[in-house]
């Protein structure tokens, strides 16, 4: 156990964490290092995956790779690349990764919002009393022609419960949410039990069509960005707050991610 240390760069290994917590098995997609083995079996077995690096964050250098009959294709940025074979696909994504370690996930068919992908940052603080508080819930929706959500990358932020209610109803937006703070809170017992001095977590969590939600990602640093585009001014101030209390500061200039549209009520 290490006591002081505050921030784990590798996804593999924060994987492994959420991965010894038995209720949240079931919410992480399969998730393995880089090889050419893994990528042909993880694509034969779903046929869709993601490849992202094992350290790295804003959503830079993730790839969605595809296989549809024989056509093999991936998105990186705003380009796609298609391949007639295995072969010439794996080249072309191992160039990519360089030497760098990578990352295979099964992709998840997640819920759109006008035809555009969309996924949600849950923000989880330690409390300047103690114990874990869920601070905020964002949706991210992905750029019109991008594979990833980040704000960053130019997603746009929506209230949660926005992005769910019209389609599935009030019932059900409210469970989701729920559910989503019930795992954000055991991911962050989890985590402080091998690492008590960490304060914050954002989780990136993915919602298929079956609403089953899907931890895709832990950041240790979380980025507070998507909360200052919400209507909602509430949200970030507390999040502001609960980290001063534990000694960190944040950047809010968010040049990048949108700003949702407001509601017609």
């Amino acid at each position: 156990m290490n006591k002081t240390r505050k921030i784990i760069a590798s996804k593999l290994i924060k994987t492994q964490i959420v991965l010894r917590n038995k209720e949240l098995q079931k919410h992480v997609p399969p998730t393995h290092p880089f090889t050419q083995k893994r990528l042909s079996a993880m694509l034969a077995r779903y046929g869709m995956i993601y490849v992202k690096p094992d350290a790295g964050s804003l959503g830079i250098g993730v790839m969605r790779v595809e296989k549809k009959g024989g056509i093999y294709r991936y998105q990186s940025g705003v380009r796609i690349f298609t391949f007639p074979t295995f072969e010439k696909l794996f080249q072309s994504i191992q160039s990519r990764c360089g030497s760098k370690r990578y990352l295979i996930q099964k992709g998840i068919h997640v819920l759109e919002h006008e035809g555009n992908p969309f996924d949600f940052r849950v923000m989880i603080q330690k409390k300047p009393s103690g114990g874990w508080e869920c601070t905020g819930t964002a949706g991210r929706v992905a750029h019109p022609r991008k594979a990833v959500t980040n704000g960053s990358q130019g997603g746009t932020i929506y209230n949660a419960a926005d992005l769910i209610e019209p389609k599935h109803g009030s019932e059900a937006t409210t469970l989701l949410l729920q559910k989503m703070e019930q795992i954000a809170k055991l991911t962050a017992a989890q985590f402080g039990r091998s690492y008590p001095a960490m304060n914050e977590l954002g989780l990136d969590i993915a919602v298929d069509r079956k609403l089953n939600p899907w931890i895709l990602e832990v950041n240790t640093r979380p980025d507070p960005c998507p909360f200052t585009k919400l209507e909602d001014k509430a949200i970030i101030r507390k999040i502001v707050t609960y980290a001063k209390a534990y000694g960190r500061q944040y950047c809010l200039t968010c040049s990048k991610a949108k700003k949702a549209p407001k509601r017609n009520k």
